[in-house]
């Protein structure tokens, strides 16, 4: 409320000295600046949330019907093959209402790659306590499976919990990685667990760990939540993102503790509405959005929330990164309260991204990056640039915010870099990121100093 009340203020006192060209751009930078304060995510649904205990589903009066991987003949030793068990069980749990799908603590289970189908008959939960590992031998992977392990389609209304670990057994992929050894064949490798084409999809308590390459997708869904999940991959690990999102709406992701060899949240094109809370990552790459625009392709993100994190010894911090020769947009985005600690490029924007330098060339065209807030950012940074906006020359980055930034140099002093990027910012911006500022946005500038006495940038 007093956010709402400061700029409101803000608005008043620039009517009285704002007209002709720069007062039309000081009335739409403060627009901007008001929907970045207060925008927030909400779910499509009012769902209960209310996530149930194992001993209900034991009750008899539970109404639940528990559907036991152990009863379909999975020996969770760890050894035994227990896929087509898991199969069996799914299969059941699936077509019955009111079911849980049960994998029991205790125990390990092996299993092999698997698309678990729906749709499936309402209410229905999977329960994971016990461990579900991978084999370890890429060279017997089914060549039909090259992108998933365990994958869940085409559900609506299904909640995931339990206290259950899932995990990759990555360690030969990461080794035949070429990023790993430049002299191995680039491939692609699966994702330990992927929700695809689902809706009303909760996930609570797992830990999934070790995958061979991404831990965690959510793709093409919607209205999905994520929270108490733990994702653990060595920092070393080579494209071991930890919870990736691509073309989904409404997905919330809170009280999550992410360590990883790559992003520890990556969001791609087509993905809106994405909110997140109470987040922890170190090691990885940071909080990304991006890569956008490979290949000349079009990227859109827009209604991004980071509320409240801490990144501790990461490579990035908060970053946008696009390739050159993109089109689309990243508009709308938002982090606040976030907690640097010995991080490497604190904020950043890289609109000459390229992970593969040899086939990248400059180019004209570019992702159109627009409205992006960064709130209460502070902490310590190993780079020199602790803010860097390296925006597209033809394309240049606008209406970017910073509002009380406050990172320090571990090493010695820190600066901000800019390339073709316009904005402005309020209250303590350190290092001082003058370079923001566009001729036209002097209009704000001179304003905002001479009403409200505020240093600026």
């Amino acid at each position: 409320m007093m956010d709402r009340l400061f700029i409101l203020s803000l608005l008043g006192l620039l009517l009285v000295t704002a007209y002709g060209a720069a007062g039309k751009m000081v009335y739409a930078d403060l627009d901007i600046l008001e929907e970045l304060e207060t925008f927030d995510i909400l779910l499509d649904d009012d769902d209960d949330t209310k996530l149930f205990d194992l001993p209900s589903f034991t009750s008899r009066s539970s109404g639940k019907n528990l559907v036991n991987v152990d009863t379909f003949g999975a020996a969770g030793d760890g050894v035994s093959d227990d896929t087509q068990a898991f199969i069996s069980a799914w299969s059941k749990a699936c077509d019955t209402p009111k079911s849980v799908f049960l994998v029991p603590e205790g125990r390990r289970y092996l299993v092999n790659a698997t698309k678990f189908t729906g749709p499936c008959k309402q209410k229905l939960i999977i329960q994971i306590d016990g461990i579900i590992v991978a084999p370890d031998e890429p060279s017997n992977w089914d060549s039909k499976f090259q992108r998933i392990w365990l994958e869940f389609s085409k559900l609506k209304g299904v909640t995931f919990q339990g206290k259950g670990v899932i995990d990759g057994s990555g360690s030969k992929w990461w080794a035949a990685s070429c990023k790993k050894n430049k002299s191995n064949p680039c491939k692609s490798a699966p994702t330990a667990l992927t929700i695809e084409s689902s809706s009303g999809v909760k996930v609570s308590g797992l830990t999934i760990q070790n995958s061979q390459q991404m831990n965690f997708i959510i793709a093409r869904s919607t209205s999905v939540r994520v929270s108490k999940v733990m994702v653990s991959s060595p920092g070393d690990s080579p494209n071991t993102d930890g919870i990736h999102i691509t073309g989904s709406t409404n997905v919330i992701l809170q009280d999550c503790k992410i360590g990883t060899g790559d992003d520890c949240v990556s969001i791609v094109n087509a993905s809106s509405n994405i909110k997140m809370k109470n987040i922890y990552c170190g090691p990885g790459h940071g909080i990304s959005i991006g890569s956008l625009g490979k290949d000349n392709t079009t990227g859109i993100v827009t209604q991004v929330v980071l509320e409240t994190a801490l990144l501790r010894g990461t490579t990035n911090g908060l970053r946008i990164k696009t390739y050159q020769g993109g089109s689309g947009y990243v508009q709308g985005i938002r982090f606040a309260n976030v907690e640097m600690q010995d991080v490497a490029n604190p904020i950043l924007i890289d609109q000459f991204y390229c992970d593969s330098p040899t086939t990248c060339q400059n180019q004209t065209s570019a992702v159109k990056i627009s409205q992006i807030m960064y709130r209460n950012i502070t902490g310590t940074t190993k780079s020199p640039k602790a803010i860097k906006f390296a925006c597209s020359d033809t394309v240049p980055c606008s209406h970017i915010v910073l509002n009380d930034v406050n990172l320090e140099g571990k090493d010695g002093q820190v600066e901000a870099y800019c390339n073709s990027a316009e904005g402005f910012g309020y209250g303590v911006i350190h290092p001082s990121a003058d370079c923001l500022y566009s001729h036209d946005d002097k209009g704000l500038d001179q304003s905002y100093k001479s009403e409200t006495g505020h240093d600026e940038l």
